[in-house]
């Protein structure tokens, strides 16, 4: 019996211990059930019917036990399920959550059956991180009483958020982020926010991406009423108003606020204050104003220091950053970039132990960095871009600095110096290092050699002037981002490099330095940049081959010679290539079928001949063509072009002829730039270039065209009103940046950045005949006109004067008459004129721009014309009648007038004059007889000898 008693008592003590364990199992997610309940098996079957499941992730929904299915838990000693996690974490590739073109095509989609209301005890649910293809939120999910975790985001939802969600009393975790990150995509909304203070015990809330503009008014009032919140994001919501006050505080609890990228434009609210616990605060990019240290002062009392995450990136915030700065010291990491922050860099921030995160860059701060950074032991990245700051760096800045790992610093026209003893070992390991326009040299920088980690260093503009030396190039390997550009960098350049990828990324800019050698080949570089340096010999033949990863590739202003090779038109993921201001010659490669990528093509400035291959008009990306300086020839009679997208063709200082093509007009209906000079095209302008409703650039002077200016040039939409063509968009991590040489003002000058502002026409140095169209002055924006050495007749159009924003106008040297219309004085921008050697006559005005142009060359050749500069004066009339046409700047009407009211006068008069002339001598006859008889005698005898005369013809 004692035996049995022992027994009894082990196995109750057994099974209390398997009693006590199941919650440690439901704990630890071990499902340690016989089963699930079996009408919430089949409700689940239905959930997985109404989805789309491409990647099989519920292909374990099967057999009995629910409770072991993938992303299904149940109450271990109920059998319940409780728990449903249909997140999709491969849903969207490489990370990329911001961009919904980064969407997996295996995502899950499809419905949500209502099915899931048969889950009476289902508290926790996560749909997020799928595709339901802009399908509403379901109002029914509203009935799931015993929710305390929901979670929406990145699922592609669209429509009206229900509010329905108010009935979820018990919800402590609501997600709805994320269903909308751009303007193609419908996203949801709220248009009520009553039902969201019925959810009490909300602690988490997360609205980023959810429209709020119709709650603007009233979004704070609602949230504060939730007092169990601790967690509120509300970024890019379309928020407008934010409430400088609040009456009553209800949700102290709050910890983390963001509320960036909202349009935000009132001063510092204040009831951020009063909120003591919080420890998350983003502001950013709202365009909020006032004074920083006002806002640092508030947040940063005594009982107020738990803040360990400040974001007030892209505000107006201007004034001096305080030395209370040094009060907070849990911060952990501060973000103040691009902001108006003036002053120095306080000493105090020494005091931030616990920094590891400092970005001051785009601020107006100035002064020296001051050393007290070197107690930073926490600091992991440090941004100082784009500032005033001055000063030396020296090595006691970095000296305890052992964390960094991210470095950014730069300053205006090298006003930093860093001095570092060349034996320097830095405390740090570096990954990421950018110095721009800081004095680094002049020799190169010895302490790199110990950055056993760095993979990305930008060290542009740093006055560097030694030889790269061979330890350097031995860090390749590591390296996947290399910027040594704008420096007097020396050396023979490697034949053969191996770069590290960051990504699918290997960059390498070199340019501008003095690197010699020949074309290197440099395997995994996807962007490489060599120009202007002095690199020479020829471009090997199997680059297209030997680096097919190239996106980028910039030879230019080097001293290359020999031909193109044929297999850099084979590189497939080629975006753009530049190989200008070289000694290359020979024909351009004839197939170009491969680059479908390509965008910009440059070969101009070098020595090539011979015909412009009809294939590169077929490359259907194409966006900008430069093909100028160059002595190609032949006529570009091409059956068919594919080149939609082309903004910009220089083939100008070239040697081809025939006529200009119309399938410039006809097929690039997106050019905006269009040079054709210095060639030998001929015949008329056709009527097709009209067509180009964006050209602000047209430039076909010093060829031998002939014939009138076409009217249409007066509908050319970009010179009457501003295109909204988007500039040309390559490489995302070099912007491409525009260049193009054109004459202006008799001198030929590069424009690159205001290339877009430009508006020009340029039609000097042909044949053309016949009279300048009174449709040109239409042209309302237009900037230049050049029309000089041409066979143009008749007057200068009146209304010349409506071109109130041309700056540069050159007439000369042609056969042009009449008066300068007075209404030219209206073109106050004007300031650069040339109606030499035509036939003007008249005075010049007197008034407004006119009185600016001092140079008498500028009208010679004009014999009729008069007034100054001229040493020729006008007489007093025309001097009258001039000023009287300036006056009312009609001149020219009001001449014609005067003119015409004379001619009536004069006609009237000697009409007068013959009738009382004759009634004189008819009443002299009358009343003389001897008068009378000698007349018709006279008269009689001159008859008879006339009639003579014709009798013997």
């Amino acid at each position: 019996m004692e035996g049995i008693s022992i027994s009894i008592r082990l196995l109750s003590l057994l099974l209390l211990s398997l009693f006590c364990l199941f919650p440690v199992l439901e704990a630890n997610g071990t499902n340690v059930t016989a089963g699930c309940i079996k009408e919430e098996r089949e409700a689940l079957v239905r959930v997985k019917q109404g989805l789309e499941d491409p990647s099989g992730r519920l292909s374990s929904w099967i057999g009995e036990d629910c409770c072991r299915w993938k992303g299904v838990s149940c109450n271990n000693q109920t059998g319940n399920v409780v728990k449903l996690d249909l997140r999709s974490y491969g849903c969207y590739l490489n990370g990329g959550q911001d961009d919904p073109s980064n969407l997996n095509p295996s995502c899950m989609s499809g419905k949500i059956s209502s099915s899931l209301l048969d889950l009476k005890h289902l508290n926790y649910l996560d749909l997020s991180m799928n595709n339901f293809q802009n399908i509403p939120v379901p109002e029914f999910l509203g009935s799931l009483d015993e929710l305390s975790y929901l979670d929406l985001s990145y699922s592609n939802f669209a429509g009206l958020v229900p509010p329905h969600l108010g009935n979820l009393s018990n919800l402590r975790y609501l997600d709805l982020s994320s269903n909308s990150l751009n303007s193609s995509q419908p996203g949801i909304w709220i248009a009520d926010l009553s039902w969201i203070t019925h959810l009490t015990s909300l602690e988490y809330l997360n609205l980023g991406f959810v429209n709020l503009s119709m709650v603007s008014d009233h979004w704070l009032k609602a949230f504060n009423k939730l007092p169990s919140l601790t967690k509120l994001y509300l970024p890019f919501c379309e928020l407008q108003n934010l409430p400088h006050s609040l009456p009553h505080m209800n949700f102290t609890a709050l910890t983390v606020i963001d509320i960036s990228s909202n349009s935000f434009q009132p001063s510092i609210p204040e009831w951020l204050f009063n909120l003591t616990s919080l420890s998350f605060l983003d502001l950013s990019y709202n365009d909020i104003r006032g004074d920083i240290s006002v806002l640092l002062g508030g947040l940063g009392k005594c009982w107020n220091c738990s803040l360990e995450e400040l974001y007030l990136v892209s505000n107006q915030l201007s004034g001096q950053l305080p030395s209370s700065l040094g009060f907070f010291k849990k911060l952990r990491y501060l973000y103040l970039f691009d902001n108006l922050i003036s002053g120095p860099i306080p000493a105090s921030v020494g005091s931030l132990l616990n920094l590891e995160g400092l970005d001051l860059s785009y601020n107006r701060l100035n002064g020296s960095i001051p050393q007290s950074m070197g107690k930073l032991t926490k600091l992991n990245a440090l941004y100082l871009l784009q500032n005033f700051l001055e000063g030396v760096l020296s090595q006691n800045h970095f000296q305890g600095l052992r964390n960094l790992e991210y470095l950014q610093v730069s300053s205006s026209n090298k006003s930093i110096v860093f001095n570092m003893s060349s034996d320097w070992v830095p405390p740090f390991s570096l990954k990421f290092i950018k110095i721009e326009s800081c004095n680094v040299g002049p020799t190169f920088p010895a302490w790199l050699r110990t950055q056993k980690n760095l993979s990305r260093m930008h060290i542009n503009n740093a006055g560097i002037s030694d030889t790269i030396p061979d330890w350097f190039w031995e860090l390749s390997p590591q390296i996947s981002w290399l910027d040594f550009s704008n420096n007097q960098l020396k050396g023979v350049l490697p034949n053969s490099l191996e770069f590290a990828l960051n990504g699918n990324d290997a960059l390498v800019d070199l340019s501008f330095n003095r690197l010699e050698g020949t074309v290197p080949f440099w395997h995994k570089v996807t962007y490489l940049n060599l120009a202007h340096n002095l690199l020479s010999g020829s471009i090997p033949t199997s680059i297209g081959r030997g680096i097919p990863s190239l996106i980028y590739l910039n030879f230019s202003g080097n001293f290359l010679n020999g031909g193109i090779p044929d297999s850099i038109s084979e590189m497939k993921t080629l975006q753009r290539l530049d190989l200008s201001n070289n000694n290359l010659t020979g024909e351009i490669p004839e197939q170009w079928n491969h680059c479908q990528e390509l965008l910009v093509l440059d070969l101009s400035i070098n020595s090539l001949s011979g015909n412009i291959p009809s294939s590169i008009f077929s490359i259907p990306k194409l966006q900008w063509l430069k093909l100028n300086g160059n002595t190609f020839s032949g006529e570009l009679s091409f059956p068919s072009v594919n080149c939609k997208d082309l903004i910009f063709l220089d083939i100008g200082e070239n040697e081809l002829t025939g006529k200009i093509p119309t399938w410039i007009g006809e097929s690039l209906a997106s050019l905006s730039e269009l040079k054709l000079r210095s060639n030998m095209f001929s015949n008329n302008i056709p009527e097709q270039l009209c067509h180009l409703s964006h050209l602000h650039v047209l430039d076909l002077a010093d060829n031998i065209l002939s014939g009138p200016i076409p009217s249409c040039l007066g509908n050319l939409t970009s010179f009457r009103v501003k295109s909204s063509i988007e500039p040309v968009s390559t490489y995302q991590l070099y912007p491409f940046i525009p260049q193009m040489e054109l004459v202006v003002k008799g001198r030929e000058f590069n424009f690159s950045n205001i290339l877009g502002l430009l508006n020009s026409i340029d039609l000097s140095s042909n044949n053309l005949v016949g009279t300048i169209p009174e449709e040109i002055t239409d042209l309302l924006i237009l900037g230049t006109l050049n029309l000089s050495n041409n066979h143009f007749t008749g007057k200068i159009p009146e209304k010349m004067g409506s071109l109130r924003q041309l700056e540069t106008l050159d007439l000369s040297y042609n056969q042009l008459s009449g008066q300068i219309p007075p209404s030219m004085s209206s073109m106050t921008l004007l300031n650069h004129l040339n109606l030499s050697h035509n036939n003007l006559s008249g005075p010049i005005p007197s008034t407004n721009q006119f009185l600016t142009f001092n140079d008498p060359s500028i009208y010679q050749g004009n014999a009729g014309l008069c007034g100054n500069p001229l040493p020729t004066r006008c007489n007093a009339s025309n001097s009258a009648d001039t000023e009287n046409q300036d006056s009312t700047g009609n001149g020219d009407s009001e001449d014609e007038n005067e003119k015409h009211d004379e001619v009536i006068s004069f006609s009237i008069g000697v009409g007068l004059g013959f009738v009382f002339g004759l009634l004189g001598i008819i009443g002299s006859l009358l009343l003389n007889k001897s008068w009378r008889n000698t007349y018709f005698h006279y008269i009689d005898g001159f008859l008879k000898r006339a009639l003579a005369g014709v009798a013997k013809k």
